[in-house]
């Protein structure tokens, strides 16, 4: 499979002269020499999700896209292959990737961030010839420092991933249809072969009589 890795990169002005540099994607032997920001713990402690992008980053299929404040990771989107043990492995697409974590630390958002570092990795069709799916589920969201109920954060993100194309799927997956707020988001990239949408199709319902 062609893993198509061709570096972005752009610059976002701050306040008293501060940059924003975001950029990816990022190799693992450039993730090394950085650090995370003390916020940046939503999935984990930020050294050990520190090691966890270092380790995608090295994946043939990984990318890590980050904005970063000097060498400060500060916000972070993250693409790689589903879980083994997740349904969407178990057709083993070597075209389905997953756009998994993403993640800004509290100072830094209101700037946008997410939308860019999302819209930086669809940059020069590097995910044109991939299926690429984000599983949205409620208790993953920051509602408490958000101060938005689930359906507002649903409506946030949707709108996240509408920026690059990705639209709202049906599934039967149990855990995607245990609450009505989560979802399924998915963009078909223009080289898809249409073997690979018929098979996305097949793994999205094991029970496709119900529908």
């Amino acid at each position: 499979m062609d893993h198509r890795k061709r570096l972005q990169r752009e610059q976002l002005a701050l306040d008293a002269g501060r940059e924003l540099i975001i950029e990816g994607p990022v190799p693992p032997e450039r993730l090394e020499r950085m650090t995370m920001h003390k916020a940046l713990d939503a999935f984990r402690r930020p050294h050990e999700q520190h090691e966890a992008l270092v380790e995608i980053a090295g994946l043939d299929e990984g990318r890590i896209i980050l904005a970063r404040e000097g060498d400060l990771i500060v916000g972070y989107v993250t693409f790689h292959y589903a879980d083994e043990l997740e349904r969407w492995s178990e057709g083993g697409m070597t075209d389905l990737i997953e756009l998994g974590a993403i993640e800004v630390a509290d100072d830094y958002r209101g700037c946008g961030l997410g939308k860019r570092m999302i819209q930086l990795a669809f940059a020069e069709d590097q995910l044109e010839n991939m299926i690429v799916f984000t599983t949205e589920y409620y208790w993953h969201w920051d509602l408490e420092g958000t101060l938005l109920n689930v359906w507002d954060y649903r409506k946030m993100m949707e709108k996240l991933m509408q920026s690059v194309g990705m639209i709202w799927f049906a599934t039967d997956d149990p855990e995607i249809c245990s609450h009505p707020a989560n979802c399924l988001m998915v963009r078909i990239g223009k080289e898809v072969p249409l073997r690979s949408v018929e098979h996305f199709d097949r793994v999205r319902f094991r029970q496709r009589f119900m529908y």
